[in-house]
């Protein structure tokens, strides 16, 4: 099915169970910042199942740039999905549309999922792809990007690269930005589940924000 009819039928289908009511709560979560159908998590997601179910689409990354570029916030939510159930087909070149819906329309609802469901799958497939993009990321002016880069390793455990988390982590570790400084708490919260000690050096031994030593130490101060 091409693109354009999909996208009319999901819109007509979608709309039948919109709820303004559910999209004002939904904007002002956001803070007003996008706007919503008003479809619950998992009405969104019977819908889409349905919709995809044995479902061939031509241009799969054509569409997900369709998806993205609509007004409503719900068509972003059901692209990355979409993705990601796509991850194990990953191509070299999709770090182009990764990259795409990270800097656009941005804000945490989804670079959270973006960044260690789909990135981090993807450069699990393409390493040799993760030093040349992270350290890009870094010294852009996008805290959207920077925040991906630190967070792609959150579900690694064992497998993450603590070297690569270092040389990400201190050039950031100055910056004033909440996101940035949440980002770096959190990850080093998560490691800190695998690899307790490390992160409690890492935390003595480097000059983090308050808000980045909170959350790397919070359930570690529990114990």
């Amino acid at each position: 099915m091409k693109s354009i009819e999909l996208i009319k039928s999901l819109e007509k289908e979608f709309n039948k169970h919109s709820n303004p009511s559910i999209a004002r709560t939904q904007k002002a979560y956001m803070r007003n910042q996008f706007e919503f159908l008003g479809l619950t998590a998992n009405k969104r997601r019977e819908i889409q199942n349905t919709f995809f179910q044995n479902l061939e689409i031509n241009d799969l990354n054509k569409f997900i740039y369709e998806l993205w570029n609509l007004n409503k916030r719900d068509y972003k939510y059901l692209g990355q999905e979409l993705l990601y159930s796509n991850h194990k087909n990953f191509k070299v070149g999709d770090i182009k549309l990764i990259e795409y819906m990270i800097i656009n329309k941005s804000w945490w609802d989804t670079i959270d999922f973006l960044s260690p469901k789909i990135l981090g799958k993807y450069f699990k497939l393409y390493p040799d792809e993760i030093e040349k993009n992270t350290q890009k990321w870094i010294l852009s002016n996008n805290i959207w990007l920077k925040r991906s880069a630190i967070l792609f390793q959150l579900k690694y455990k064992e497998t993450l690269n603590i070297d690569l988390l270092n040389r990400i982590i201190i050039p950031l570790s100055n910056s004033k930005e909440f996101f940035i400084n949440k980002a770096i708490g959190w990850i080093l919260r998560e490691y800190g589940k695998t690899n307790k000690e490390w992160v409690i050096n890492f935390v003595k031994k480097n000059k983090l924000s308050n808000l980045s030593n909170r959350e790397a130490l919070k359930h570690i101060n529990k114990n």
